[in-house]
């Protein structure tokens, strides 16, 4: 994962901490006061939830939006591979190959 990505988690990880906390403390001030709305006396908290839940969907909606202009999601074969000189000396740089077998493979791929 890039340093670019983590950050962006890191950011809407806690701008998604601050809606979900504030709709909470919101809806339960709200409800605390005795408001009434449509739906009669205490509805508060039940909205905190309800505006959670619409931050969550709102959430999903935007990050599929993202996963299909990028062209999928990471680890389903989207993006760029690796080229396969690259994944052969990634394999003998852990010791799953031996020299032999690494000289052998790269001048097939050469």
């Amino acid at each position: 994962m890039s340093k670019g990505t983590k950050t962006a988690l890191i950011i809407g990880g806690i701008i998604l901490a601050i809606l979900v906390v504030g709709s909470l403390l919101w809806s339960s001030f709200y409800g605390w006061q005795g408001g009434y709305g449509m739906m009669g006396p205490g509805w508060g908290v039940m909205g905190g939830f309800m505006g959670i839940g619409m931050v969550i969907f709102w959430g999903l909606i935007i990050w599929g939006i993202v996963v299909l202009v990028r062209g999928g999601a990471p680890g389903c074969g989207s993006g760029q591979s690796d080229s396969a000189l690259e994944v052969l000396k990634r394999r003998y740089a852990r010791g799953e190959i031996s020299k032999e077998e690494f000289e052998e493979k790269k001048r097939d791929l050469i």
